[in-house]
């Protein structure tokens, strides 16, 4: 009886699906992983999973991926001290080299294995390939500690910020059934690499793209009222929800800098963002295939 009763279960999953999936046939999502969820072997392979299945029902999907975890782990290991202000990480000339390897070498190369494993067709890049992310240095910059108060000029090093997206390489990749996976570098017209937040290049990318979700995976289950409250978890909210967020304090440390992004997106023609807990199995297709969802939904 019981096994009767699961397989009606996951049969009414399926119907609760078929709307979705007919909805978002055709439609492009950009999904950015932290570094946070792609650290474990095991959850990177159920992730993809989700992703194949998302791809094999006819949803275009681009992946962006930071690697902030395992840049701080390497840096420990080799001994170069690192400066986090505010959320952002100041670069110097190592911890750039660091990026490099970790970014455009382990974490992405370790993403298209897990997605090959599924039989999907993916190709590795970083914002320099195709030249899709075109940055200059970020200059020098007052930042203001939100606990005292003080201010500070802060020099971020080879941290860049985004001048414009070129989205053709990644469109013809889309077209052709490919599944991108981009990491989180960019570069200026003379070359120069820079380490730009993995947030905001996702959701340039999904602005250009026209994307219908930007999905941001990552170690938290959404947004809460008060950290480590389940009750006080938003499952909906639109864009200036989220700025009164920002506004009152209520939104703090590398929240704030997502939900700026967030922001300026949906202004932008992306219709809703989301952000969901990578580490939880099926996060992912529960967010975009059931009516209750599992993490914080963002509309415009």
């Amino acid at each position: 009886m019981n096994q009767f009763v699961d397989s009606q279960l996951r049969l009414d999953l399926l119907r609760e699906a078929l709307p979705y999936i007919q909805r978002f046939k055709g439609k492009t999502f950009v999904v950015k992983f932290s570094g946070k969820v792609t650290e474990d072997h095991d959850r990177l392979i159920s992730l993809c999973e989700e992703l194949a299945l998302l791809h094999q029902v006819g949803i275009r999907v681009c992946v962006i991926h930071g690697g902030g975890k395992q840049l701080s782990d390497l840096a420990k290991k080799l001994g170069v001290e690192q400066t986090i202000i505010e959320g952002r990480r100041v670069t110097d000339d190592d911890t750039l080299e660091m990026a490099k390897m970790i970014f455009a070498g382990k974490i992405n190369t370790e993403i298209l294995a897990a997605l090959r494993h599924r039989g999907i067709h993916a190709v590795g890049l970083s914002g320099i390939d195709g030249n899709i992310v075109h940055a200059e240095r970020r200059p020098p910059r007052e930042v203001t500690n939100r606990q005292t108060g003080e201010s500070a000029r802060v020099d971020f090093g080879h941290v860049g910020d985004i001048l414009q997206i070129d989205a053709r390489l990644l469109t013809v990749l889309l077209d052709h059934g490919y599944l991108p996976v981009v990491s989180s570098l960019g570069a200026d017209a003379e070359g120069k690499i820079f380490n730009i937040n993995a947030d905001t290049i996702a959701s340039a990318i999904a602005v250009q793209l026209q994307a219908e979700k930007l999905v941001l995976l990552s170690d938290v289950d959404g947004i809460f009222l008060r950290a480590g409250d389940p009750k006080t978890k938003l499952s909906q909210l639109t864009a200036s929800d989220a700025e009164e967020l920002i506004k009152t304090g209520a939104a703090t440390e590398g929240m704030i800098p997502k939900l700026q992004n967030i922001v300026a997106l949906l202004g932008s023609g992306v219709k809703s963002a989301h952000i969901i807990n990578g580490n939880a199995r099926n996060s992912l297709l529960a967010e975009v295939f059931t009516d209750d969802g599992t993490g914080t939904m963002i509309s415009a």
